[in-house]
């Protein structure tokens, strides 16, 4: 069933009058008969009785008549829903994002939601690993990963330069140090995560390449947890300085420099390279680039 049919119906119902609706749709007279026509063809249902002189809607057409208000107030209602998604009012955002990730995204919604209060946003936790072929499948629009994906289907954009910081309580016996040697870790108990990384087999890597022991005794979900662990001294731990930024600040931490490990993380948000964005995805992408860290 045609929109058009059923607002000429409406039009001459209301108007109880072919020729002042002809008028009112600016459309000539033959051309709205023809419509209404269509319109009970496809219905299988007479709405108009042309037995008298003055235009009479049959029980179907009195029916008919309700259902064509109702569309035309959703008519109006999806206009103003669409007019809010072009001006970024309303509508919604999902994110995919893992437990350290998601913190780099705080600043950049915080300033999305103070000039779209509107928009629902939703941060949906995911593996790091998946977010990529989440966003190729359609499962995701958006999402923040640390590392390249190495993927033509996806684009990324560096959004925030962090790295990877060894950290102790303040009563460790390293607390004091600036920087240590890798071969000082050999006796330690490492704090680790227990997620796959490429980050977790940098570090393994550089153990092995130095002939150091590591010995990971404690593996934990979070990296809150992890952090609790390490600020109680039971042991040390290689974390995202952005997630140990405030605890560091307040001195409930401690970060040492490693000598021959060093490594950069660049947190990227990625997003689809063939597939257009949403109008809520565009405006978030548009504040994440005018805000985003500079190296």
């Amino acid at each position: 069933m045609e929109w058009y049919s059923l607002q000429v119906f409406r039009t001459v119902a209301t108007e109880r009058s072919f020729s002042r609706a002809a008028d009112k749709l600016f459309r000539t007279q033959p051309a709205v008969s023809l419509a209404i026509q269509r319109l009970e063809a496809e219905l299988g249902e007479r709405l108009i009785d042309r037995t008298g002189k003055d235009l009479i809607l049959t029980d179907s057409g009195r029916l008919v008549l309700d259902y064509a208000r109702r569309f035309d107030n959703m008519r109006a209602e999806m206009d103003n829903a669409l007019a809010e998604l072009r001006d970024n009012s309303a509508g919604r955002l999902t994110v995919g994002a893992n437990e350290s990730t998601t913190l780099y995204l705080l600043p950049h919604i915080a300033a999305y939601r103070r000039l779209y209060p509107r928009v629902h946003v939703e941060v949906r936790r995911s593996f790091s690993s998946k977010i990529p072929s989440q966003i190729v499948d359609g499962d995701l629009e958006l999402g923040v990963i640390s590392y390249d994906p190495r993927d033509p289907r996806v684009t990324a954009t560096v959004i925030y330069n962090d790295h990877l910081a060894f950290v102790v309580s303040p009563r460790h016996r390293l607390a004091a140090r600036k920087t240590v040697s890798i071969r000082d870790l050999g006796m330690e108990t490492f704090i680790a995560h227990n997620v796959v990384s490429p980050y977790r087999d940098v570090v393994l890597r550089a153990f092995e390449q130095h002939k150091v022991s590591l010995n990971m005794d404690v593996e934990m979900p979070t990296v809150e947890t992890i952090r609790k662990l390490v600020q109680a001294d039971e042991g040390v731990a290689f974390l995202p300085r952005m997630c140990v930024e405030k605890e560091i600040e307040r001195r409930v931490l401690c970060e040492v420099q490693v000598k021959e490990l060093k490594v950069a993380r660049q947190i990227r948000l990625v997003y689809p390279g063939r597939r257009g964005l949403s109008h809520a995805a565009r405006a978030f992408l548009e504040v994440v680039q005018r805000d985003r860290v500079k190296p």
